[in-house]
């Protein structure tokens, strides 16, 4: 626990002379008595509020709810804005600005006077690039996400994210007209908040909270339910005792801690995206997790949550069936039920008590929805240093599947020939696409659940073996090999693949080969040049240079670790 005058703050505001003079006359301008400075802990809203991110288009309102709670414990707030990414707009993906969202918040934490943190985020890459950036300050900080959407509605139907790839292909297929899929359109997105589906925004919402970053119920909470402003209320209360208490992430985020956000994960179908983002927030923190633990905790554990797109329901029914603790109560044998949480309690003490309210929604152990679940982890020559698949979204007849390859060199190649009627494939073809991941793209876009040839989908066909080095937006589904590494652009086998080689995908043995002999590799190897574009300038150009692969999070190799909350210098 650190004194009044061991508070970050105090270095700026409790200065005599020219130094605090500064420091305090410009706050003052806005209107600020000089009591609020003097001894209250200075609490940072890191907002992502932007017209440009849909999903977060409501934080301004979230904000004031959340200063209401830190007035009300005695701090004083201050709002300041970071990049905010929004996945349906940004190009060339999102994915790509991850990393530099994550500087943002790191050195607008470090260089400013703030004794804590709260964290607003909600569409795909605000959370994981906001916990990242804190992460490598480590002063007090909680999270407050921004919600579902509620559920979509058409022609009488429930409708969500994962819909629109079934509209796609309906659409490609002749069986839905562009009339119809404007009727959709219009019924998609009916209240503030992200997708309303369990894609990669509710995942990261349910890490958080798995993480004991978040207090209860955060997960689930659709955006425009009161409920949703009463926690963030109390999350401003709670992160003033957080900095009383100097309750930091490194005291919350453990390895245990970890292994419960995977497990969790896995009994909520959650988005592979999942894995990409909790390695790199293990290497901001300092802790030891690698590609294998996602299989291996997992590994056992049964989908609970009957969400799309793995299941039927939505974020909206998952809350009022009793949201994410109903899941983590279930869940407790398979847990460490002593992890600290943001609140002072143990996951235990947080969880022991909450219950399915729809065992439809929220199933348990003993009668799970589906005992397929988690993210499976592959090896071979395709893949040296691993692949991910999500058995949940697959479909069964593929789990084991020997097919010949299809191969695009690039996105480009793959939309120029893909509806082609000469494209020599049928049904048992591996579809591989190349050149997607971080370095490639680049920036790693969520593109590896392509769209099935248009000649199989009016043949009824509806999935097929796709293997990529890219990622695949949460809310998409098939049977789908994500996060090749090393990626095509980084001199993988990947890189080498022709038309007509014969893969392998064997899911139970976790594992995905080329039928090429060591020597084939090698001499295709040693003719392969990389062809991925370079940019020569700015921060794309820097992420190049620095971005790690994909079974390492993708995070740039300067970033790892912490740098601790002191300021590089003192400029008064």
């Amino acid at each position: 626990m650190k004194t009044v005058n061991e508070r970050r703050s105090r270095n700026w505001f409790a200065r005599d002379g020219k130094d605090g003079f500064i420091y305090r006359a410009w706050l003052k301008k806005q209107g600020i008595p000089a009591s609020e400075l003097e001894g209250k802990p200075i609490i940072g809203i890191c907002n992502t509020w932007s017209e440009l991110t849909p999903c977060n288009s409501h934080f301004r309102e979230l904000a004031e709810a959340v200063k209401r709670g830190i007035l009300e414990a005695g701090g004083y707030p201050l709002e300041f804005p970071v990049m905010s990414l929004g996945e349906t707009l940004m190009k060339p993906t999102a994915m790509l600005y991850r990393n530099l969202v994550s500087m943002d918040v790191e050195e607008s934490i470090r260089a400013n006077p703030l004794d804590g943190v709260v964290l607003l985020c909600g569409c795909d890459k605000t959370t994981p690039a906001l916990v990242m950036g804190a992460c490598s300050v480590d002063i007090p900080t909680i999270v407050v996400s921004g919600g579902a959407m509620l559920t979509g509605r058409h022609m009488g139907t429930s409708i969500g994210t994962s819909d629109i790839w079934r509209f796609s292909e309906n659409v490609r297929a002749g069986k839905m007209s562009n009339e119809e899929l404007a009727m959709a359109e219009a019924g998609m997105c009916r209240s503030d908040g992200h997708c309303a589906v369990m894609g990669t925004a509710s995942t990261m919402a349910c890490m958080v909270e798995a993480l004991g970053l978040s207090l209860p119920q955060n997960a689930a909470i659709p955006a425009p339910d009161a409920a949703r402003k009463v926690l963030a209320q109390l999350s401003g209360r709670e992160i003033v005792k957080m900095v009383e208490e100097d309750r930091r992430l490194s005291h919350i985020l453990t390895r245990e801690a970890f292994e419960n956000a995977i497990r969790v994960n896995a009994a909520i179908g959650g988005s592979t995206n999942f894995v990409i983002h909790l390695l790199a927030i293990a290497g901001r923190i300092g802790v030891q997790l690698e590609l294998q633990d996602m299989d291996t905790f997992s590994n056992g554990i049964p989908l609970l949550a009957n969400l799309q797109p793995s299941g039927s329901f939505f974020m909206e029914d998952l809350y009022y069936a009793g949201g994410l603790p109903a899941v983590i109560n279930a869940l407790l044998p398979h847990l460490h039920k002593g992890c600290l949480t943001a609140n002072g309690q143990t996951i235990g003490q947080n969880y022991s008590n909450a219950v399915s309210y729809n065992k439809e929604v929220i199933t348990d152990l003993e009668s799970p929805f589906n005992k397929l679940s988690g993210i499976v982890v592959l090896h071979g020559n395709i893949c040296e240093n691993g692949a991910v698949i999500k058995p949940s979204a697959a479909s069964s007849h593929l789990m084991q599947h020997t097919g010949k390859a299809i191969v695009f060199e690039d996105i480009d190649d793959y939309k120029k020939r893909i509806d082609h009627p000469d494209l020599d494939v049928d049904e048992n073809s591996v579809l591989v696409l190349k050149n997607v991941g971080p370095k490639g793209y680049p920036g790693m876009p969520e593109v590896g659940n392509l769209g099935l040839p248009a000649k199989l989908l009016a043949k009824g066909i509806t999935d097929m073996v796709r293997i990529s080095d890219g990622r695949m937006s949460g809310t998409g589904f098939g049977t789908v090999v994500l996060h090749v590494s090393p990626e095509a652009a980084a001199g993988g086998t990947l890189a080498i693949l022709k038309d007509g080689d014969t893969i392998t995908l064997d899911v139970h043995a976790r594992k995905l080969f080329a039928h090429l002999t060591d020597e084939e590799i090698a001499q295709r190897k040693s003719n392969w040049q990389p062809s991925y574009p370079l940019s020569t300038r700015g921060y794309v150009q820097l992420y190049q240079q620095h971005v790690e692969q994909a079974h390492l999070g993708a995070d740039m190799d300067f970033l790892k670790g912490g740098s601790g909350s002191e300021v590089t210098r003192d400029s008064h």
